[in-house]
């Protein structure tokens, strides 16, 4: 089959996702042809920043399960400026992959909700990957917009993350790059930009790191033991034709963060959650093209992060995420 066929049907696989979404039996549609969906261009190489670099650094590796016989996603390393630790680095055709909001009882909190933790069958059988979302609500400086309703009010000029009806996602300024349309399904706001017009904002260069969150210390996350800038974060953005790149890494202050992910071409980018237990990105290849994603097909962006491809299968995980997944069912 071709790609251009294969992504031909997903209406198809559309409407058999919203019957078992409802607990519905799924009759047979045949197969209607649609205009063909023309991949995204895979990502360049990515040159290291000078003097800082590790083997195989800004060279993409395929990651996650075939899209239509498709690679879908791509993943690398850099080591940031003034840095001595890699990032990871995620690159994800919105061409192939739709983007779901789940929230949980933590943050953004005031459930129930149709989509959180764990990940139920009928979403698990095209999720390509995974990834944490932000603070909890009352530090996040912004609002969450999902499943209809308004858990906490939209602010003006804060990071936002738009998932659109269809799955389509974007990341920018709250009433002025983004703003509510009928087609918005979920909004997460977090913090002021990260990156805007390409360039990290001044707000990501100012000394005040705090600024952009309260970190653990270097070895312990006690209440008693003081914060350090360079710690465990997590960023997302959009690139000029529509990719959406994800970074998290060890060692990160929030210049570094941005720095990395305009050198992975986001020109607007925002920070998401930071320390040690929060931030993960995963991808899941199961053995079979029809397969149900699970932890043990799963695999980590970064190693080193404690969280893992099981964090989104567990009931227990309170706290909101977001995935991408195949928006037609792979070809035979």
């Amino acid at each position: 089959m071709t790609a251009a066929r294969a992504v031909g049907r997903a209406a198809v696989g559309a409407l058999a996702s919203v019957a078992l979404c409802a607990g519905a039996p799924v009759a047979f549609v045949p197969w209607v042809a649609g205009p063909p969906v023309v991949p995204l261009r895979t990502p360049a190489a990515l040159a290291p920043f000078p003097g800082h670099s590790v083997p195989g650094a800004g060279l993409w590796s395929p990651a996650g399960r075939l899209v239509g016989g498709l690679r879908a996603v791509y993943e690398t390393t850099l080591v940031p400026p003034g840095g001595t630790q890699p990032a990871g680095v995620a690159w994800m055709d919105t061409r192939l992959l739709s983007a779901r909001l789940y929230s949980g009882s933590m943050s953004p909190g005031g459930g129930p909700y149709r989509y959180t933790a764990p990940i139920e069958p009928a979403q698990a059988a095209s999720v390509v990957a995974a990834f944490n979302g932000g603070f909890v609500m009352k530090v996040a400086g912004g609002g969450y917009y999902t499943e209809g309703r308004v858990v906490d009010p939209l602010r003006p000029g804060a990071a936002s993350l738009v998932i659109y009806s269809g799955g389509r996602v974007d990341v920018g300024v709250w009433g002025k790059d983004l703003r509510m349309t009928p087609q918005v399904v979920s909004v997460r706001q977090n913090l002021s930009p990260l990156v805007v017009a390409g360039r990290p904002t001044s707000a990501a260069a100012s000394p005040d790191w705090q600024a952009w969150g309260a970190t653990c210390g270097a070895t312990s996350c006690a209440a008693s033991v003081p914060g350090v800038e360079h710690q465990w974060r997590s960023g997302v953005g959009i690139t000029a034709d529509g990719a959406l790149v994800y970074v998290t890494g060890p060692s990160l202050d929030p210049l570094q963060l941005a720095q990395v992910l305009v050198r992975a071409g986001a020109v607007r980018a925002m920070q998401l959650d930071i320390n040690p237990d929060w931030t993960v990105l995963a991808t899941y290849s199961p053995p079979t093209p029809r397969g149900l994603a699970a932890p043990s097909d799963g695999s980590k962006l970064l190693p080193g992060t404690v969280q893992g491809p099981w964090t989104f299968f567990e009931s227990w995980w309170a706290r909101d995420f977001v995935t991408m997944s195949a928006r037609h069912l792979p070809s035979r």
